[in-house]
């Protein structure tokens, strides 16, 4: 079983080789993933395409990138049939075409950086694959085999496939070098005590009674403070459970139903918790995640600045990985849903709640989002003279709704053109009177 086109799976319908070689440097430059050839975005077949041909054209794309990309041909099974794929791995290099451009692949797109980014992107390559790197002194029966029979189950239970071999399965997913001696990711997921190899991978949770880090007195102290050790797996439901433990729960009441509503929305702490344990640098050895709870806000900090091109401005629409195969094997576990929209619901469930958006901090050595627990009460915004009578009835029905498409918009105003009703909702976008999610046909907007 295969997904849809994505942050990391390309669908092409035949062998031309501009977009066969973009896609190549796109996907190494980002997280890797799988070209499969002969198919259309919904993975319908669109000819067959031969094996020759396809060694003929990869060849010659390869020659449009600079440096060339490693690839390795496989089989791959969809409903329709069996094709022919391309797995392409994250690459230690920055590739780019013949022409100059560099891309990365942005959701389902590949997309051409600027020389900013570009810049940004190439001082970020790591001179090693860190993940894959040999622990010292760390042996095969330092690897916890319930936890990693965890993995399998639901990794078998997400892609529908059983695993012939679980050494063989660990060596590609990089958790093991040939002698079955744990890497640096296989601890992190699979270690009876990673922090006895890798102490920062540890989690620290503070909770303190007030708005300022200070004790009951004003003094130097806290509520409760608590570490949290084990497989990262471990780490994210034992967060998530002192956080949900601390949480004040309150409730409301619809009809003859009772509804308890939590401080914070649930998707949105699990969120932020599983982003920090997977995009941390866990090449910082002397800081731990933390965990930050006060009486107004839940504030996550995690070590290392935003990765690759990644900046403020663009976390909700672009997506890379400083640990891609952690990030995969998170994934396949089952705490990453949907690889690159996490960050577009967990702003969309805060507004949902009540509550203001996420904040974002970036450091050179810290990512920090915080999340308020201030519900904001519903109040008649102030219309700018200059909205039309078309845009405050799109306004109304997002207050009414929680969110407009511009199929609903148009069904709003049916007597007027898409165009103007496009630039209607961009313009409130650019006002910050609306917060535009998601991309082409998921595209949604909800109030800012």
């Amino acid at each position: 079983m295969i997904q849809k086109p994505g942050p990391r799976q390309v669908y092409l319908p035949d062998t031309l080789l501009l977009p066969l070689a973009e896609s190549l440097v796109a996907l190494a430059n980002t997280d890797g993933g799988l070209i499969v050839l002969g198919v259309d975005a919904e993975g319908r077949p669109t000819g067959e395409i031969w094996e020759e041909e396809a060694e003929l054209a990869l060849r010659e794309a390869a020659a449009l990138c600079r440096p060339p990309v490693p690839t390795q041909f496989q089989s791959v099974e969809l409903p329709a049939g069996r094709f022919i794929g391309i797995q392409v791995p994250r690459s230690l290099e920055l590739h780019s075409l013949a022409d100059g451009r560099v891309l990365v692949r942005r959701r389902d797109e590949n997309r051409p950086l600027t020389g900013d980014e570009i810049r940004t992107l190439a001082a970020s390559r790591p001179t090693l694959d860190f993940e894959t790197e040999a622990v010292p002194g760390a042996r095969p029966g330092d690897l916890d085999r319930e936890t990693l029979r965890e993995y399998l189950d639901k990794r078998e239970a997400r892609t529908g496939s059983r695993v012939a071999s679980v050494s063989e399965l660990m060596y590609e997913v990089g958790a093991t070098d040939r002698e079955g001696n744990p890497t640096l990711i296989g601890l992190l997921l699979f270690g009876r005590n990673p922090q006895a190899f890798l102490p920062q991978s540890g989690v620290v949770f503070v909770k303190f009674p007030g708005a300022e880090p200070r004790g009951e007195d004003g003094g130097i102290g806290y509520g409760r403070r608590a570490e949290l050790n084990g497989p990262l797996a471990r780490i994210i439901e034992r967060a998530w459970s002192i956080v949900f433990d601390e949480m004040r729960i309150g409730a409301t009441v619809s009809g003859l139903e009772r509804e308890e509503v939590l401080e914070y929305p649930r998707f949105a702490v699990r969120e932020a918790l599983v982003n920090a344990v997977a995009h941390r640098d866990y090449r910082i050895s002397g800081r731990r995640i933390e965990i930050r709870m006060y009486a107004d806000r839940l504030e996550i900090i995690s070590p290392g600045g935003l990765p690759g091109y990644m900046t403020l401005d663009n976390l909700v629409d672009e997506h890379f990985s400083r640990n891609p195969r952690l990030v995969n094997g998170l994934f396949q576990w089952g705490y990453i849903e949907e690889l690159g929209l996490g960050i577009d619901q967990m702003i969309e469930e805060m507004l949902q709640a009540g509550h203001p958006p996420p904040e974002f901090r970036a450091t050179p050595h810290s990512f920090t989002v915080i999340l308020s627990n201030k519900r904001e009460r519903a109040s008649t915004p102030k219309w700018t003279r200059s909205m039309n009578e078309r845009q405050t009835r799109a306004v109304n029905f997002v207050r009414e709704s929680g969110s407009i498409t511009n199929r609903e918009y148009r069904q709003l105003c049916p007597d007027v053109s898409p165009e103007t009703l496009r630039l209607d909702l961009a313009d409130l976008v650019e006002r910050g009177v609306l917060l535009k999610i998601g991309s082409k046909k998921g595209t949604y907007y909800i109030l800012k």
